[in-house]
Order: structure tokens, then sequence, then C-alpha cells
């Protein structure tokens, strides 16, 4: 029986809890309406500006159990260096991250390929490596850019503004480093905090009230930071001195929460 219908375009959660959940939406539908070809389905992220003729658009909702069986799927058939790097460009700001993951899962599961993000002549896995390389690199600037400032209390808090939402990548990466600290770190491009208690896990929380003017911060932060501006003033060498060098090495972008650069 002819529906009229060619095309679904699945709307999903922006995040990788609700990408996973469309990819598993989609092979239900797939199956349930006896779908020729995953190119007859789309994943998408947000409503898109306008709609399209003989196209059936889902909203779907985000479902942490289908979620999980599509991360199990990916690891075990995939591998964790694929898993890697699908979930950096599901923590991407690109509107066609979520298109893409989902028809490399599919072209990965079909040729049984752990190394399915080397087919950089598949468009889909080009645009999800392009989405993934955004991600590391930003996620590798921010290691090294972040700042942490004592407050009064003791615990270290830091801010970041990411571009991608790499904030549940870079927690590890302190949490291994500083396991004996409590830190904050926070995003103020997507107001998530980052927590972490000495020698506990971590976890991320979103959507708290925050008014960054009532942090007091501990009496020896000031001396502390100005310290290290003098460090990095008296170790530059004046007659070396390249912006522009210094600019493609460390994005403006990042400097506003750099205690040299304050």
């Amino acid at each position: 029986m002819c529906t009229g219908i060619e095309y679904y375009v699945l709307i999903c959660e922006d995040s990788m809890e609700g990408i996973l959940t469309g990819v598993y939406e989609a092979y239900q539908i797939k199956k349930d309406k006896g779908i020729e070809s995953h190119d007859s389905i789309r994943l998408a992220v947000k409503e898109p500006a306008t709609q399209c003729f003989f196209t059936q658009y889902e909203h779907i909702q985000t479902d942490h159990e289908k979620a999980a069986k599509v991360t199990d799927t990916i690891a075990r058939q995939l591998g964790d260096e694929t898993w890697y790097r699908i979930s950096m460009a599901m923590v991407s700001d690109f509107e066609d991250k979520a298109d893409a993951v989902y028809h490399t899962i599919v072209l990965g599961l079909k040729l049984h390929d752990k190394r399915i993000t080397d087919r950089l002549q598949e468009d889909c896995v080009q645009r999800t490596f392009k989405c993934a390389r955004a991600s590391e690199n930003e996620l590798c600037h921010l290691k090294q850019f972040s700042r942490f400032a004592e407050l009064q209390n003791g615990m270290l808090y830091a801010k970041i503004n990411a571009k991608h939402h790499v904030l549940p990548f870079l927690m590890p990466h302190f949490a291994d480093r500083l396991p004996a600290d409590n830190f904050v770190i926070y995003d103020e491009n997507t107001q998530t905090f980052g927590l972490h208690a000495s020698y506990k896990k971590w976890y991320l929380m979103q959507g708290a009230a925050f008014d960054e003017d009532r942090i007091v911060y501990s009496e020896v932060e000031a001396v502390y930071q100005e310290l290290f501006k003098r460090f990095c003033d008296s170790i530059a060498i004046e007659s070396r001195i390249n912006p522009k060098l210094q600019m493609n090495m460390l994005p403006l972008r990042f400097r506003p929460n750099m205690t040299e650069f304050q």
C-alpha cells in the first residue's frame, strides 16, 4: 500500500542519549514500515526551518534504555575507538551531526568494520569526522587553557565557554589529575556544572540557579593570580613576541577565562 511518504525525519533531543534514541527508533521505523533503505530516514536535533512534501516528521522522546542498547551495540560490534569518535561527534555543535552519526553507524554495522571512521570517502563518515575533530580540538585546548581559582571554602572553581558540549569528556581528565580536590567546572555556554568531590565520582548538573557575583575567593587567591601573571611576563622574550602566532596557538575566545590574560 502506497502512503505517499517517501522520507522520514526523526527530530531528537540535542544530547548523546537523544541522538542514540533516534538511531534506535530509526531502525524500528524501518522495520515496522518495511522501508527498503536507511537513506529514506534522516535524524535531526532541531525542527527544520521548512518542511518538505512527502516527508513525515516525528519527534522522538529520549529513552535512556534504548540509548544504552545502541551504545552497547556500537561498543561491542564496532569497538571502543569508533564509539569514542562517534561520541565526540555527538557532542559537537553542528546541526547535521545526528544524521551523520546515524548513517555512519548504519554503514559500520552493515560492513562489520571496526575502522568505519577511516572511510572518509563516504559522505556520512566525512561529516562525522568533521564533527568529532572540532570537538576533539576544543577538548584538547580546554585541557591546557582551563584555569582554576580557590574559593573561600577551599573548593577549586573554573569557568569555560565551550562551543561544543565537551564538559563530559573534560571532567575525567581533571578528576584523574586532581583526585583529592573538590572542584567545579562551569560551562557558561550550556549552563552545565561538572562537580567533583574529593576521591569520589564526578557528575554533571544542569539548570541550577547560579550567580557568579556571589562567588567568594580565598584570601590568597589574588596573590597567587598576581604571581602567576608576573611569572608569565618574566618568561616571555620581548624580542620574540609574535601576536599572530600566539593567536593561532591560543584562540582569543579562550582568553577571557585565563588568569594571565585578565
